[in-house]
């Protein structure tokens, strides 16, 4: 197999794994289709809000005859539900949801009427939306591009040595850095500005996101020692498969969630039962 089709190869086994990271995780909007009469709507309600403004539920229902409620509470708490009037707002309708602290989350679902019609979304379910610190570009965007190049340089450098090419163990060492880089220095920028801790991982904490960047490195580690002499293909192969596996778990699950009874963030979720 000529090396331009290894490329591609492993560039399209990247781009899979985070399409299917991204659309797994708790973070991607939830998806309803609404039916009034012949008229058919999709409907996306977001579970994830950056900043510190109040969040704006977008409905995308451009019909003045449709009205509604949003019903939402804290999360995890015994709150009666606060029931807020939906407007139209240009060719949606629209719903605000209050400020929460960082990592703090509430649950939510819509009621939409016409005529003598109503139609839930998400009561059986809740939505659980999760607010977090507006992160600037600056950070945001080398720590995705470096995370994605350290996927990719992982998957090459597998693929090379599955197919029996020569010289993969400088693409063993781009593994290596750009993970180090994009995982432990904006990784750490990423979490300090969306929830206010550099590291939420072990040995501090559980947080799923932080712990598989931690264990994918930790392979990247002994594969890039490994080979830096001699060649020694295992390591390499093991590293790949590893942080194919590690990465194809949904991002932002067992992440930073703020306690309201004591006002604390939890991060993760503590094993052995103990789930908070």
């Amino acid at each position: 197999m000529k090396k331009v089709f290894i490329w591609i190869l492993a560039f399209v086994i990247t781009i899979a794994a985070a399409i299917y990271q991204r659309k797994t995780g708790p973070t991607y909007p939830s998806n309803y289709n609404v039916q009034f009469g012949e008229d058919s709507y999709k409907v996306k309600l977001i579970r994830t809000h950056a900043g510190e403004r109040d969040c704006l539920i977008e409905i995308a229902i451009d019909d003045k005859d449709v009205s509604g409620f949003l019903y939402y509470k804290r999360f995890k708490t015994s709150d009666e539900y606060t029931k807020v009037r939906l407007t139209q707002y240009r060719n949606e309708i629209c719903g605000i949801l209050p400020h929460q602290p960082p990592a703090g989350k509430l649950q939510y679902y819509v009621e939409l009427n016409r005529d003598d019609k109503k139609v839930f979304l998400a009561r059986e379910n809740p939505v659980v939306i999760r607010f977090r610190g507006d992160v600037p570009a600056y950070v945001i965007i080398p720590h995705v591009l470096l995370i994605f190049m350290a996927m990719f340089f992982s998957t090459l450098s597998g693929l090379y040595v599955i197919l029996k090419k020569d010289n993969y163990r400088k693409y063993v060492s781009w593994a290596f850095f750009t993970m180090l880089i994009g995982g432990f220095v904006f990784g750490p920028l990423m979490q300090k500005f969306a929830f206010n801790e550099y590291w939420t991982g072990i040995p501090f904490g559980f947080d799923l996101t932080d712990n598989k960047t931690l264990f994918a490195f930790l392979f990247w580690v002994w594969a890039y020692i490994a080979n830096r002499k001699k060649e020694r293909p295992v390591p390499v192969v093991v590293a790949c498969i590893m942080t194919l596996v590690i990465f194809s778990i949904p991002h932002s699950v067992m992440g930073s969630e703020l306690d309201y009874s004591t006002n604390k963030i939890n991060t993760g979720m503590i094993l052995l039962g103990l789930i908070h």
